[in-house]
């Protein structure tokens, strides 16, 4: 099973973060423009939090705020599940389960160096599905 540095290198090192005292919409700004789905709240280079789009449509929308006039640090969730870059796909899908979240900062020596999704891990897992399919019927055509 891979790992998350694993995983890290194939998607790239592409790291978007936003600060606590940004508002809400100009993390919605980045979140759309780069096509993802959550953001790491730093402050410094400490990770303070994490925001998502699901934040937003819970603390924001639902509660009828401005997502102008809010600040990041209202919404995002500070008790964030980390991992470390050698844990396995397998662990990471039981930590997201567990903890019912689909993103996890990846720290390394208590620096962000990467943020992995459910969907990350799920590509993973079918390349290598794929990967046994292909060489098992490599196997039994020979």
């Amino acid at each position: 099973m891979k790992t998350v540095r694993e995983i890290l290198s194939e998607k790239g090192h592409d790291l978007y973060r936003i600060g606590p005292d940004h508002s809400v919409l100009d993390a919605l700004r980045l979140m759309a423009e780069q096509e993802i789905g959550a953001l790491p709240v730093v402050d410094g280079e400490r990770l303070v939090g994490l925001i998502s789009e699901r934040d937003y449509a819970r603390k924001v929308i639902l509660l009828d705020r401005s997502s102008h006039d809010t600040p990041v640090r209202d919404i995002m969730m500070t008790r964030v599940p980390c991992v470390s870059p050698n844990r396995t796909v397998e662990e990471c899908m039981a930590l997201m389960t567990d903890k019912r979240v689909r993103h996890l900062p990846v720290l390394q020596d208590g620096h962000l160096v990467g943020l992995v999704s459910i969907g990350d891990l799920v590509k993973s897992i079918i390349d290598e599905q794929q990967f046994i399919i292909s060489q098992l019927e490599l196997y039994i055509a020979s």
